[in-house]
C-alpha cells in the first residue's frame, strides 16, 4: 500500500469527488473500508474542497461502510462539520451502521445539523436532489 491509497486499496485522491445525479453535482467523501488515519487525513481534504464552493451550495454524501471511527476521528468529523456547515446545503449518510450511535447523535448536535441516514447510496442521491426535501 502507498502512502496515496488507503487500506482498501482505493487511490485516496478517488474518495473525494464529486459525482453527477440527476443534474445536480454530489460531493462524495467516501470513507468505506478506511481506518482512523486515513479518514484523518481526508477530513483536511473534505474541508478544504467544500469551503471552495458558495456558501449554502454544496450536497454532500459521506460513506461510513466499515469505516474505523474512534474518539479521536470523531472530534475530528465534528470539527469538520462546524466549520463546512456555512458551505453545505444539504447532507446524507450511508454506511453508519457500525457507527457508534451516540458519535452519531453527538455530531448531530454539535453541528447543529440534520444529517439523515440511508441503508443505500442510491436512497442517499435521491434525497440530496430532491428540493421538496430541503433542510434549513
Amino acid at each position: 500500500m502507498s502512502n496515496d491509497e488507503s487500506s482498501a486499496g482505493q487511490p485516496l485522491s478517488e474518495r473525494l469527488r464529486f459525482l453527477k445525479h440527476k443534474g445536480h453535482a454530489v460531493f462524495l467523501i467516501d470513507f468505506s473500508q478506511c481506518k482512523g488515519s486515513e479518514i484523518l487525513l481526508l477530513l483536511d481534504q473534505v474541508r478544504a474542497g467544500v469551503v471552495r464552493h458558495a456558501p449554502g451550495s454544496v450536497l454532500t454524501l459521506g460513506d461510513f461502510t466499515g469505516a474505523e471511527v474512534d474518539k479521536k476521528v470523531a472530534t475530528k468529523i465534528k470539527e469538520v462539520l462546524v466549520l463546512d456547515r456555512p458551505y453545505v446545503k444539504k447532507s446524507a449518510w450511508v454506511g453508519t451502521e457500525s457507527l457508534p450511535r451516540v458519535f452519531y447523535e453527538n455530531f448531530k448536535t454539535f453541528s447543529q445539523r440534520e444529517i439523515p441516514t440511508f441503508k443505500t447510496r442510491e436512497e442517499a442521491l435521491d434525497w440530496l436532489v430532491d428540493d421538496q426535501n430541503a433542510i434549513h
